[in-house]
């Protein structure tokens, strides 16, 4: 053999933890960063409402009032399942109102008997595990508003507001 024989040696514990940890620390600092240009309005994504024709864009709670976005309600009537098994019986009280364009009213309008049956169906459904969780508000808004839009068409509906959530 020639004299430029290399011996490679595998990758230690303490290496493989080093690179582990460093590539932990890069990948938090990458999202710290991406949040906080979304946050600061320093990368065009993640805005709601597009901006007016001077391309300013929409006023929030610190700027001075500027033109709001075109939007509609239509509030649900309240919903109140009950939960759980034998003496361990609980209701949920639920009350929210629809986001939509306001070219939509009407017709989602028609369709919230849909609506309530969907949303009834699915919180039937949940488990107070479900509730409880530190997350579970926003994912069960989540797929709330997705079962909502799937019901009247997602380019109708915007956004579901939650305006009760009570547990008893």
């Amino acid at each position: 053999m020639s004299g430029t024989d290399v011996t490679v040696e595998p990758p230690t514990k303490k290496t493989f933890g080093r690179s582990l940890i460093l590539g932990l620390v890069l990948a938090l600092l990458g999202a710290a960063g991406g949040f906080y240009g979304v946050q600061s309005d320093l990368l065009p994504i993640g805005n709601k409402y597009k901006s007016d024709e001077s391309g300013a864009p929409p006023a929030t709670a610190g700027n001075s009032v500027g033109t709001l976005p075109d939007l509609a309600f239509v509030p649900l009537e309240p919903l109140i399942v009950s939960m759980g098994q034998g003496s361990q019986m609980r209701h949920l009280r639920f009350r929210g109102e629809l986001e939509v364009i306001p070219r939509h009213k009407a017709e989602v309008e028609r369709l919230l008997p849909r609506v309530v049956d969907v949303l009834n169906t699915y919180l039937r459904a949940l488990r107070i595990e479900d509730i409880e969780d530190s997350s579970g508000l926003m994912r069960l808004r989540a797929q709330m508003l997705r079962r909502v839009q799937i019901v009247t068409g997602a380019d109708r509906i915007n956004d579901l507001l939650i305006m009760e959530f009570v547990i008893n």
